[in-house]
């Protein structure tokens, strides 16, 4: 029996005592084959390295592979794939239709990901392994119908970009496994060759994990695109693939007959014939149906760009700033370019236009020593030339496409030639990722041939695989690398020589942006600078304004200023309209465009916003920043003296009535409100200007306090902040004592870019200091304790040891405060004694709090942790010498920081100068006279007092906790003026406006007890949260005696 002959064999191996896995392989390969005489069992060792499974089961006829089985060593205790075989089993059930896992004696069969059938074969009995016949039979069909079964039906776009996603992946990982591999003395067919091609040629910073992506990307979507194609779909195959993907995308089609056609390195060839197996089942007529809808979901293209990208890496998807724009929006900014073009440059065809100019472009055959050679020549080119430099799936070109095409409703006869002669030759889009780009080009070549359109074979698509924020590269040597070089060149051409006249689309919206090549930098300079001014922005971190977005706006910026003339329509995020940071950037605008439109959409969740009736506003994207379309029209006829015409407008409520209002409107159709820009802010929304110049005659926070910076970051918390120095102790002794393995596994401690186990160890020594152990003001009313050296990256990650050293060795005080908020309401002011967390005084993101000590040490830093240092006030004086000369008296140092703390809590002064406080740090007015100064003075002080709660211990509280029991805190609330905190136990007596009041980005009751959930409360913790209620209550008072 066969069964019989594969367990003695396997026996023979088990006893010699020295068998590993590698030892049954040949067993099992012989076994399958005997079972499945049609198929070929492939069993190739080279390949494994590669992430390979062990064996392939392919047709006979064909060799496309059917199942696969990846096998482990005998009484391999993971077989259902739970821990030291997860990533891999995983990789194997989301890219592989059929897939067994087998110790040689236990098969696991996988279906679509899901476990299908158990069956036993084998155990072993002492030394011996016998066999288990009464499933054989079983086995036997199952093992069959896996192989013979041919792959579902695909008829979903989503479930296809989800398959296409899992094998994508499969050949990445394959992928990086070859270049961790391959040496230096390679040729130029081989991958290595491949990935320097691309980075001399495209992508100069392109790490080998991304290209990887880009190789995987390029063979699934060659593989669609060529399938697309396909009339004959029964016999598709990876050789047919090379030739079939359209000429409309020449590069992708040089590109996959290169790395994937006939030469196919066989370390992957197994993955892409899987792939070709799976695009032979797949219905694509019935995937296509629904393409040209206004439907967001029937357009599989948009599936394939989401859902694949989603499946693949949705880290992927972050880090581009990639995110799909809703229709509406797209048609709004393309109506509402054709109707600028018609209004504001007299051309009324808008979009449609054809005319053409003179132009001079680069002769690339000058040859300075032939007579009559001339460094440029004087072409004529389309005046109206449109440029996606940020392309993605090509769903703007596909909307001008659709807008131009309206124009010829009673004029298809025309359309062949104009397409040919007018509309793809201005038509230009540049993509850095492969997948959209492939997409791009299969959408615009699906809808031109939907309109009519018969494809000239010579025409290509100008969608280009680029860089937009690059300059263009010269040929280099391969053959490959030429490829490469000519679709790169070809894009240099638009952007050395094409006078683009609209920039369109949405850019990629990124904080952390990789692309900070030279020429982009220096661009970017123009917004880094004052307002009117040569001078740097007086800014301590502007890197906001490297967010990819910005850039994007500064280069399409810098092909509109060369042409002269044109149009910039952007979508994106909307934080450069108000926020400080960005006052260069307006003014450079303003500079550079005869007329700016900003249409806010809003919907910014960071910022909590509502709509101005108190109805939900909602973001058009799925993303919490909020987003605005913004216009920018440059005619040529504006003085260079003069600043541009601003307008703006609002849009808030459900995303629905957004996307309805795009519907019906274009820029023309909107009444506007008109802004006159403004020093110093120069502000892109509307703004109050009189109560702004009543506002700015104060002086502002960062200006008196010369020295300040954010709150400490130790990006370990949960390790480094204890409840008390005991703790402390132990945790840094086991820092000392315990090796690196020990502390992760003990505390689950991981190493990041600005902390690492063996920095903080190098950084505490080898013995603990106990006077480096302090006091932390982590939140409002909780005092924690830190192991603090104030080496940067230390064992605090940013220990802000310049301006918090301050706070160590004796009494000081600081104002904490932020520079913006991200909701409506300010309340973001606060008072420490000890150094402060940076979330101390919310945890937002855009509300980082500041800390302004009010004495510091004229002297180095690091002598702060004397006990006696020698401080002074931390204030510019010539802000002092002017509040002394109003007052006709000399103040002190700690009067004027009570007088300004009060005011930061006046009603009336939060009110009048809401939006400003939202915007930067807070201004504070100058006193007008002493009685008016010491009134403030005298509430400040008591404000300061309640909330370092000096003498504390003091105090008389009045509430009352009656009730005896656990002290556990369960769920915490308040009812009928008790804070509940368990079922039986409460604190009495308290007004409800304590436990809501709201102090900065938390309601400190209740934070306190909420970040206590399932501890015991002890004497001395039940204590100070009276102590926390008291200081509430009297505050909420004292709030009401301050009018300003």
């Amino acid at each position: 029996m066969v069964l019989n002959e594969y367990i003695s064999e396997l026996n023979h191996q088990f006893q010699t005592g020295v068998a590993r896995e590698l030892s049954y392989r040949t067993a099992l390969q012989q076994f399958i084959s005997s079972l499945l005489p049609d198929m070929v069992i492939i069993n190739e060792p080279a390949r494994f390295d590669f992430g390979a499974p062990d064996y392939i089961i392919a047709r006979r006829s064909d060799n496309l592979p059917t199942c696969f089985i990846e096998a482990k060593d005998i009484g391999d205790t993971d077989l259902d794939g739970h821990r030291q075989h997860k990533e891999q089993f995983n990789r194997y059930k989301n890219s592989l239709e059929r897939v067994i896992f087998t110790d040689y004696l236990n098969f696991h069969f996988y279906e679509n990901g899901e476990l299908r059938l158990k069956i036993r074969l084998g155990e072993i009995i002492g030394d011996h392994i016998v066999a288990i016949s009464n499933d054989f039979e079983l086995f036997i069909f199952k093992i069959k119908d896996f192989a013979h079964s041919s792959i579902h039906r695909i008829t979903s776009a989503s479930k296809l970009a989800k398959l296409m996603a899992g094998k994508a992946l499969l050949l990445a990982d394959a992928i990086r496994k070859i270049l961790k591999d391959e040496s230096e003395n390679y040729t130029g067919n081989q991958i290595q060759g491949q990935y320097d091609a691309f980075r001399q040629v495209l992508i100069h910073d392109l790490s080998s994990n991304d290209f990887a992506d880009i190789y995987a990307q390029t063979i699934a979507y060659g593989m669609f695109a060529a399938r697309m194609h396909d009339t004959t779909p029964e016999n598709f195959s990876r050789q047919e693939a090379a030739t079939l993907i359209p000429k409309t995308n020449p590069f992708l089609r040089q590109i996959f007959q290169t790395i994937a056609g006939y030469d196919l390195d066989e370390r992957i060839a197994w993955i892409v014939d899987d792939l070709a197996n799976m695009f032979c089942a797949t219905d694509m007529p019935r995937i296509l149906r629904g393409y040209g809808s206004n439907n967001r979901h029937s357009d599989p293209m948009i599936h394939f760009y989401e859902d694949f990208l989603s499946s693949y890496n949705s880290k992927l998807r972050k880090s581009k700033g990639v995110w799909y724009t809703p229709s509406p929006v797209v048609r709004f900014i393309v109506k509402s370019v054709d109707e600028i073009l018609k209004r504001e440059f007299g051309l009324s065809m808008g979009l449609a236009d054809y005319s053409k100019i003179d132009h001079k472009v680069i002769n690339e055959q000058y040859n300075p020593r032939a007579r009559g050679s001339h460094r440029t020549n004087i072409i004529k080119i389309h005046k109206v030339q449109i440029l996606d430099p940020a392309t993605g799936t090509g769903t703007f070109l596909a909307e001008v496409i659709k807008c131009i095409y309206g124009k010829f409703a009673n004029r298809q006869g025309m359309w062949q030639g104009y397409v040919e002669d007018h509309l793809l030759p201005r038509l230009n889009g540049f993509e850095l990722l492969m997948a959209p780009y492939a997409i791009a080009h299969l959408k615009l070549d699906w809808l031109l041939g939907h309109t009519g359109y018969i494809h000239n074979v010579d025409r290509r698509i100008r969608v280009y695989l680029t860089n937009s924020l690059e300059e263009y590269h010269k040929d280099i040597g391969t053959l490959f690398s030429q490829w490469l070089s000519r679709e790169a060149n070809e894009a240099s051409r638009i952007k050395r020589d094409t006078p683009v006249m609209v920039l369109i689309g949405n850019p990629p919206y990124n904080g952390s942006s990789a692309n900070k090549g030279e020429w982009i930098m220096r661009l970017m300079e123009d917004y880094k600078k004052e307002p009117d001014s040569t001078r740097p922005l007086d800014e301590k971190n502007s890197k906001w304004l490297n967010d990819d977005y910005v850039k994007f706006i500064r280069m399409s910026q810098y092909f509109i200023e060369n042409n002269g003339e044109g149009i910039l329509a952007f979508i994106n995020p909307h934080g450069f309209l108000d926020n400080p940071t960005f006052r260069g950037m307006r003014w450079n605008l303003l500079k550079t465009y005869d007329a700016i439109y900003t249409i806010d959409l809003h919907g910014n969740s960071n910022r909590h916003e509502i709509a101005p009736d108190g109805g939900i506003d909602e973001n058009v994207f799925d993303i919490k920043q909020g987003v605005s379309i913004n216009l920018f029209i440059k005619t040529g006829k504006k003085k260079p003296s003069e600043l541009g015409k601003l307008y703006h407008f609002d849009l808030y409520g459900k995303r629905n009535h957004k996307y309805e209002f795009l519907n019906a409107n274009d820029y023309s159709t909107i009444t506007y409100s008109e802004i006159i820009p403004a020093a110093p802010m120069y502000f892109f929304v509307p703004k109050d200007l009189e109560l702004g110049a009543e506002y700015n005659e104060g002086f502002a926070i960062n200006e008196l306090f010369v020295r300040n910076s954010v709150g400490i970051v130790t990006t370990k918390d949960s390790f480094l902040i204890c409840n008390d120095k005991d703790t402390v102790k132990k945790r840094i002794r086991d820092l000392i004592t315990l090796s690196e393995e020990e502390l992760r596994s003990k505390y689950g401690l991981t190493d990041t870019r600005d902390w690492s186990i063996s920095r903080a160890k190098n950084d505490v020594g080898d013995v603990l200091n106990e006077i480096k152990i302090t006091e932390i003001d982590y939140r409002w009313g909780d005092v924690k304790f830190l192991y603090y050296t104030g080496l940067t990256n230390g064992i605090v990650a940013r220990p802000r040891f310049h301006s918090l050293s301050q706070m160590l060795s004796c009494r000081n005080f600081a104002l904490l405060t932020v520079r913006q908020i991200a909701g409506n309401e300010w309340s973001h002011v606060s008072v420490s004694t000890r150094i402060v967390d940076d979330c101390r005084v919310s945890n937002r993101t855009k509300e980082r709090g500041y800390v302004f000590p009010l004495f510091i040490n004229p002297g180095e830093a690091g002598s702060s942790f004397d006990e006696t240092p020698n401080l002074i006030p931390n204030f510019n004086l010539e802000i002092i010498d002017k509040i002394n000369s109003s007052l006709g008296e000399n103040i002190e140092p700690l009067e004027l920081f009570d007088y300004i703390y009060a005011v930061l809590h006046s009603p009336s002064y939060r009110k009048r100068y809401a939006e400003f406080l939202k915007i930067d740090f807070p201004r504070i007015p100058y006193p007008h006279n002493s009685a008016e100064y010491h009134r403030l003075v005298e509430i400040g002080t008591k404000l300061r007092d309640l909330h370092t709660m000096a003498d504390s211990e003091q105090w008389d509280t009045f509430t009352t906790y009656p009730v005896n029991g656990s002290n556990e805190v369960k769920s915490p609330t308040y009812k009928d003026g008790k804070i509940v905190i368990n079922d039986t136990q409460y604190f009495g007596n308290i007004d409800e406006r304590v436990w809501e009041i709201s102090i900065g980005g938390y309601k400190p009751a209740q934070k306190w007890l909420k970040d206590r959930k399932g501890q015991i409360l002890s004497h001395d913790d039940l204590r100070h949260y009276e102590e926390i209620i008291y200081a509430l209550d009297n505050t909420i008072k004292l709030i009401g005696e301050i009018d300003i």
